[in-house]
């Protein structure tokens, strides 16, 4: 199966938590980092998650946030430290292409928020997402 989502990082399942509808998925990703997915119940079921299970964490770029710095206070339980790798502007929209431990992470943010947070190739920055935006995929 072909897909249009470019964030696909490697990773292994280290635990579940099963609730009602919903299970929130840890996954450690093949550069060391530690998220979280919540996905339903139903899917974690289907795909036969258990805790080694080899995954693939997959994100639309729009749903990659990013800042200049770790953030405190904030509910967004993945931040992924990296740094800048290539920065590509539209008229609007920007793309921006973030190195991490284990690969690499596109986000699609407006050119004015590559312009306020000064995003060139090299910048340290912390990509931010929420755990209901991480899908799984079994390999």
């Amino acid at each position: 199966m072909s897909l249009s989502i470019r964030n696909q990082i490697p990773g292994t399942v280290t635990a579940i938590t099963p609730g009602e509808v919903m299970a929130t998925v840890k996954v450690r990703l093949t550069g060391g980092q530690d998220i979280t997915a919540a996905i339903t119940l139903e899917s974690a079921e289907e795909l036969g998650l258990a805790s080694g299970t080899a995954v693939r964490a997959l994100v639309k770029s729009t749903e990659v946030s990013l800042a200049t710095a770790p953030v405190e206070g904030l509910s967004i339980r993945n931040q992924l430290p990296g740094t800048v790798t290539e920065v590509t502007t539209g008229g609007a929209m920007a793309s921006v292409k973030v190195a991490v431990d284990g690969g690499e992470l596109t986000s699609a943010i407006t050119r004015d928020a590559v312009t306020d947070l000064a995003l060139t190739n090299g910048t340290p920055v912390v990509a931010l997402i929420k755990s209901t935006e991480i899908s799984l995929a079994t390999a």
